[in-house]
């Protein structure tokens, strides 16, 4: 693909620091809008492992949140992704850049 959704904001992603991958620093790290999502998912896997003796869903689950959390450091950031994605989704046109234009905002 040689266009990304491209947003002319400052580059911080790698430079966010990264909350502890425990349940209670991710649900910490999430914004307010993200928590009751993360809540009720947790304790579905966690159900869903005691039942089968599996910790494989949780897992996947703190993974995945994790994710989530740590791109929650720039709020901002955060929610234009989400923004941009949801547009994306509904077949909206998405202001677009080269990939190295992208990449050379990232310092990459």
């Amino acid at each position: 693909m040689a266009n990304t959704a491209h947003q002319h904001h400052p580059a911080r992603a790698p430079h966010l620091p990264a909350p502890d991958k425990t349940p209670r620093a991710i649900r910490a790290a999430l914004l307010p809008e993200d928590a009751g999502d993360f809540d009720c998912e947790y304790r579905a896997v966690m159900t869903e492992a005691m039942e089968a003796l599996d910790l494989t869903p949780v897992t996947a689950c703190l993974e995945r949140w994790w994710r989530v959390a740590w791109s929650s450091a720039d709020p901002d950031g955060h929610r234009a992704m989400l923004d941009t994605a949801d547009r994306l989704i509904r077949g909206q046109d998405v202001t677009t850049g080269p990939l190295r234009e992208t990449l050379a905002e990232l310092g990459q």
